[in-house]
């Protein structure tokens, strides 16, 4: 155990090494990461909630007939449509949920996309000025330790302003594709489950319907 955090330790000093290397275009990254990483967990998060996936249709379909089965996240969209009075109500109620539940992730996602767009741009911008440090010192230096300490730190500027920023996009596209596909999916189950419930609300209003009429 004690070996473990010894080398935890390590690698936090190196990290923090690396990152003191970076300049202050690390900071940028730094809120920008956060902010990326915050939206996708609260995305992530949301689309568990629904609890659409661990919803099997063989388990839910029941419920638009049987109200007192009804349970859940999925159980609450089923009770508000099957609340409606008739079809039309019922289209309406969908395109309602529409806007309360799919709209947010797309808002979130489209949000997230920027900021794994942004991630590289601010790279380069640390790119730049750690190439601006690395001149100063050519240019105002005589060649000695002082000077050469001066262009190392502007090429270490250079190079890991640049790596954080392709790394940070690199794990934001492959996160982002990640829960699009899972909001895709969410859409997808809401739109199968407005076919169900329409077929047995117009079942129903056929049945109920006076004969010959």
């Amino acid at each position: 155990m004690g070996v473990v955090l010894e080398q935890i330790q390590t690698l936090a000093q190196r990290a923090v090494e690396i990152w003191l290397q970076g300049g202050w275009a690390m900071i940028a990254l730094a809120v920008n990461s956060f902010i990326l990483f915050v939206v996708g967990l609260n995305i992530w998060f949301g689309l568990r909630a629904s609890g659409f996936k661990s919803m099997p249709e063989k388990k839910w379909r029941p419920w638009i007939t049987d109200e007192t089965k009804r349970k859940g996240a999925v159980g609450r969209l089923i009770r508000y449509v099957m609340d409606a009075d008739n079809l039309k109500d019922m289209t309406v109620r969908f395109s309602e949920l529409r806007s309360s539940e799919i709209a947010p992730f797309v808002r979130e996602l489209r949000f997230m996309k920027r900021a794994v767009g942004t991630a590289p741009l601010l790279g380069l911008l640390g790119t730049v000025t750690g190439m601006l440090t690395t001149f100063k010192g050519l240019a105002g230096g005589s060649g000695g330790d002082q000077t050469m300490e001066q262009i190392a730190a502007g090429i270490s500027e250079a190079l890991v302003t640049t790596e954080t920023g392709l790394v940070i996009a690199l794990v934001g596209v492959f996160f982002q594709y990640r829960l699009q596909r899972q909001a895709e999916a969410y859409d997808a189950f809401l739109q199968h489950l407005e076919c169900a419930c329409a077929q047995h609300v117009y079942k129903r209003d056929q049945e109920a319907m006076p004969k010959g009429a």
